[in-house]
């Protein structure tokens, strides 16, 4: 099994379609439906066996969900932040830019 590339709370965008996002889970291998896999073009259908990214995403007009393979992402070095509305939920900004998981108050 392939190690992950990226890590979370990593920002990353895609290399074929115009969308980027910070990462907050990965699966060391495909686990989607094959309902989802069968719906992608098989020209740029990718291989199940590599990590596969679930991501907060956002395009030029709105902020969703995505669910990506490695091969099809490359690091975003703009250093925008990202807007999704749930980065907060996640993750804190650091004073660099990058994103660190929220700490956990413990009661």
């Amino acid at each position: 099994m392939k190690t992950a590339k990226f890590s979370i709370g990593q920002v990353v965008r895609h290399r074929l379609f115009p969308f980027r996002g910070i990462i907050f889970d990965v699966d060391p291998q495909f686990a989607n439906t094959d309902e989802w896999y069968e719906s992608i073009p098989d020209e740029v259908r990718p291989r199940k066996d590599q990590p596969f990214y679930h991501l907060l995403a956002e395009n030029s007009e709105t902020e969703y969900i995505a669910y990506v393979s490695e091969q099809n992402l490359l690091e975003d070095d703009s250093g925008e932040p990202v807007r999704h509305p749930q980065v907060g939920e996640f993750f804190e900004r650091r004073p660099d830019g990058s994103y660190g998981p929220k700490r956990q108050s413990r009661h």
